[in-house]
């Protein structure tokens, strides 16, 4: 299968539900202007295509100097695997260079994968969870 990325691409709300859904990531699949105010809110938005169709996406909050919140990073399970989320990951440090480091959240069912693509584990963080 041959797959096309695009940085800043635009996504709709249904299409980034589908991604989700398809992925198994947990998000409010369910509440398409949440998402849409998820899309526009985002810094950056990275896309993987497979014939057209959205089948990954990398979606970072940043100030473009100092660090960058990868908020999402979701890959429909059909197309897990190939090397699209690593990709997605090496297109998004890109777009912030070298000076700015990329944090994130991880699933208790991904903490293995992202080592695997050059994150390196940490557990000197604090949240406070969202409500809803």
């Amino acid at each position: 299968m041959e797959y096309t990325y695009k940085v800043h691409d635009q996504i709709s709300a249904l299409e980034l539900s589908h991604v989700f859904k398809a992925s198994g990531i947990k998000r409010p699949v369910d509440d398409l202007p949440r998402l849409q105010r998820m899309i526009e809110k985002a810094d950056i938005i990275i896309t993987a295509r497979c014939d057209g169709k959205v089948i990954g996406v990398a979606r970072a909050i940043t100030d473009f100097n100092y660090c960058c919140y990868l908020s999402d990073l979701a890959i429909d399970k059909e197309h897990q695997k190939q090397g699209i989320g690593k990709e997605l990951v090496r297109l998004l440090q890109e777009e912030i260079d070298e000076e700015v480091s990329l944090l994130l959240l991880a699933s208790q069912q991904a903490m293995e994968y992202y080592p695997k693509i050059g994150f390196t584990p940490i557990n000197n963080g604090f949240s406070i969870p969202r409500k809803r």
